[in-house]
């Protein structure tokens, strides 16, 4: 019989089975052996991280669903989950979510991901990308305020207005007097027609109109009015005329006729109409004289349109009824475009460039190369993103609560719990119904994330 060599180790069980079972127990003892503490010490470090878990998390969501089940007498009842597809509030809460979820996530990656490409070609990319990831650091309270002020309908105070008024004034040099209007009475040479203003009298090529307005309000005349004048002679199928704010300050003048501190009225559109037909229109000048130019024989009639008298281009109602939930999505994209741009930009460093510059030398050009091999390389990022964002749009709260100011147009499922428990409904029932419905649209997300978490781990 051969005596074992002293350098060659004993065969153990656990030498065969791997080196998990080296810290196993012993298989001649039973005992542990010192580099694995006991269950027991294990657990009792375990315990306050577990009782503190159970508490905060554990036990708010069973007690949530317990509580969705009872109404406010404390009786069992299904009508809360129900009740939660039924009323105007209720259903527009619904609605809006459904679109939260499929345009904001949307948005924030496609804006996100233009930024990361872009900021790769641009000389200061690090300046941008601070800029735009900077309104993170904001809290939605602090944002909603913001755009609460960029929302005002008024373009003297609200910066969206404001940009849309500048850019309407920019391609149209449309005047407006809102309220203004013909002297009342039957032997007038104006009268009012269906917002229009138009003459009592029939006029004809050759002749001179005198159109009086009155009640034009101060802020919208000129900075610096013109006095108005008698129009000039005119020729051969030619109408001429004055429009003015037949108003003497100080009291004085005449009816009707033009005096010399009486203010023109300037861009006041004139049209001449036969028939239901426009034949001839011109625009006052600053002294509120025009021209009808090639007016054919025959009676006319002198219109001066609605659109005179309409107000002024104002911008968009952004917290109407209409525009309400799109306005909220474009705060959110403001807010969380950084976000998605860094997630982004780290998957576009970690691709290979060997890849892109095969393509390149392919002969595809830079578009092919995006959409062909950038897109699909990035997808797991983007895909990553887009989960994150579909999570978080459906807790969005305070920036609709902002910026929305209680607007049932605006609300969503999350504002709509908070409401039903403690926003005037006190039904706590209804409450925790909407809240076990969020949870239970969160954890598909959630579980799609660990699985590809594992997934990647593998």
């Amino acid at each position: 019989m051969m005596a074992p060599r002293e350098d060659t180790p004993p065969a153990t069980a656990g030498a065969a089975t791997g080196g998990a079972a080296a810290t196993g127990p012993d298989a001649s003892t039973g005992r542990r052996d010192g580099l694995r503490p006991p269950s027991w010490l294990a657990g009792s470090f375990l315990l306050p991280a577990l009782l503190l878990l159970g508490f905060l998390v554990v036990y708010p969501i069973v007690y949530t669903v317990v509580r969705s089940f009872l109404d406010s007498s404390g009786g069992f009842t299904t009508s809360n989950y129900t009740g939660i597809f039924e009323g105007h509030g209720n259903l527009l809460a619904v609605r809006n979510t459904a679109i939260w979820v499929v345009v904001a996530p949307t948005l924030v990656t496609i804006v996100g991901l233009l930024f990361a490409v872009l900021t790769e070609r641009i000389r200061w990319a690090t300046a941008f990308k601070l800029v735009v990831f900077m309104p993170m650091a904001i809290s939605f309270l602090a944002s909603g305020v913001i755009f609460r002020l960029v929302y005002e309908q008024d373009p003297d105070k609200g910066v969206a207005n404001a940009a849309m008024v500048a850019v309407h004034d920019a391609f149209s040099a449309e005047t407006a007097y809102p309220g203004a209007g013909p002297r009342a009475g039957a032997a007038q040479p104006l009268r009012a027609e269906g917002g229009a203003v138009v003459t009592a009298r029939p006029v004809t090529a050759g002749s001179t109109a005198l159109l009086p307005l009155l009640r034009v309000k101060p802020e919208y005349l000129p900075a610096k009015p013109v006095p108005a004048r008698a129009a000039a002679p005119p020729g051969p199928g030619r109408i001429t005329g004055t429009v003015w704010f037949d108003f003497t300050r100080g009291g004085g003048g005449r009816p009707n006729a033009v005096d010399p501190s009486e203010a023109g009225l300037p861009g006041v559109r004139v049209q001449a109409v036969r028939d239901g037909k426009v034949v001839a229109s011109a625009t006052t000048r600053d002294d509120g004289t025009f021209t009808l130019a090639k007016v054919p024989a025959g009676p006319v009639t002198l219109r001066l349109p609605a659109g005179n008298f309409t107000a002024a281009y104002g911008g968009a109602e952004w917290l109407g009824d209409t525009l309400i939930t799109p306005a909220i999505i474009g705060a959110y994209l403001w807010v969380w475009s950084g976000f998605a741009m860094v997630l982004i930009a780290a998957g576009l460093a970690a691709i290979p460039r060997d890849a892109l510059e095969a393509a390149r030398v392919d002969g595809a050009t830079e578009w092919q190369v995006f959409r062909r091999v950038t897109i699909p390389l990035l997808s797991p990022v983007l895909v990553v993103v887009l989960v994150t964002l579909v999570i978080n749009v459906l807790k969005v709260f305070d920036l609709v609560f902002v910026i929305g100011g209680g607007d049932p147009n605006a609300g969503v499922l999350a504002l709509q719990m908070w409401t039903e428990s403690f926003g005037g409904g006190n039904d706590q029932g209804a409450g925790s119904a909407i809240a076990v419905l969020l949870f239970l649209l969160v954890l598909p997300a959630m579980l799609f994330n660990i699985r590809r978490l594992r997934r990647e781990r593998k």
